[in-house]
């Protein structure tokens, strides 16, 4: 990638991101997958674009649809398909699957299943990190349904209170499993962000990692320099249902018109020719990923019980 200009290594970086959750849905039926998995299809500029302005030493906490920040951060992709075929050599031991992914020796530090959980997580670790003077922002990955929950508004007052380091990105695809977000909340997330004091910013242009990383940039660079927490909102669609590798746009609770509206302005769709200029050498990674995955040997039984508490 070194001989890219900065549009196409982010292209790159959101196109690798896809090409990697479309070989696991063609996995997924061979049952090699030990885990369910969320995937982030649609929702690939988000990651790219943000995590293009971060440093390997800034701290990331996500969600359980992680395969997106976890690759755009830096994990090493031979050992995340290890991970989720559950075999030793993944980074996590197998024990982790997709819905618990980390690698902390680039910054990822690990995702849960437990709705809101990214966020108090990162608040604690940007508390430690104003407290031992580290040049580093921390960031907290959440959908929109964990502003409803009450650790979201703890945290939120936390970080305003003492101005912590931390960047608190709503990645809102306007659902919850199945519950649109009209359904749910009477409230503006930007609205209710600034009730805590936090500078907001909203990015409707989430398909786009240009947007993205554009926009983040300077919000970035005010957590670092200032110790400023900021609240950012980025508008994005899911192109799958909620787990699983399929689809579910006949189910009711979204329009089909949806995912059109949303490719007419996805990069990985209408840049056909830079898809085909990157795509091969992307697909040699990955097969030679899945390579690694299906030759790795499963755990020993001596493991079972090792890192549990």
């Amino acid at each position: 990638m070194r001989h890219l200009n900065h549009a196409e290594r982010l292209f790159y970086q959101s196109l690798r991101i896809r090409l990697v959750e479309e070989r696991l849905i063609e996995l997924y039926p061979e049952d090699k997958i030990q885990s369910p998995v969320h995937l982030s299809i649609g929702q690939e500029a988000v990651a790219s674009g943000l995590c293009a302005n971060l440093r390997s030493t800034d701290l990331l906490f996500a969600t359980y649809r992680s395969h997106a920040f976890y690759l755009a951060k830096g994990g090493d992709l031979k050992q995340m398909m290890a991970e989720l075929y559950g075999k030793q050599a993944g980074g996590c031991g197998g024990k982790a699957g997709s819905m618990h992914l980390a690698a902390p020796e680039v910054g990822f530090m690990g995702s849960s299943a437990v709705v809101a959980s990214s966020i108090p997580h990162a608040v604690g670790a940007a508390l430690a990190a104003k407290r031992l003077r580290k040049d580093q922002v921390i960031v907290a990955v959440f959908g929109d349904g964990a502003t409803e929950e009450g650790v979201f508004h703890e945290s939120l007052n936390f970080a305003a209170k003492h101005q912590l380091p931390v960047l608190l990105v709503c990645e809102n695809n306007g659902l919850a499993v199945h519950s649109r977000q009209g359904a749910r909340q009477a409230y503006d997330i930007l609205e209710l962000a600034k009730v805590y004091g936090l500078p907001v910013t909203r990015i409707e242009e989430g398909a786009d990692d240009q947007e993205v990383f554009q926009k983040t940039k300077s919000i970035v660079a005010r957590v670092r320099a200032a110790s400023e927490p900021q609240f950012v909102e980025i508008k994005t669609v899911r192109y799958k249902e909620h787990v699983g590798p399929g689809e579910d746009w006949e189910a009711g609770y979204r329009s089909r018109d949806d995912l059109v509206r949303w490719q007419q302005l996805d990069p990985l769709v209408r840049r056909a020719d830079w898809v085909d200029r990157f795509k091969d050498q992307i697909m040699q990674e990955i097969d030679a990923a899945v390579a690694f995955a299906e030759a790795a040997p499963w755990p020993e039984e001596s493991e079972l019980l090792t890192d549990v508490i």
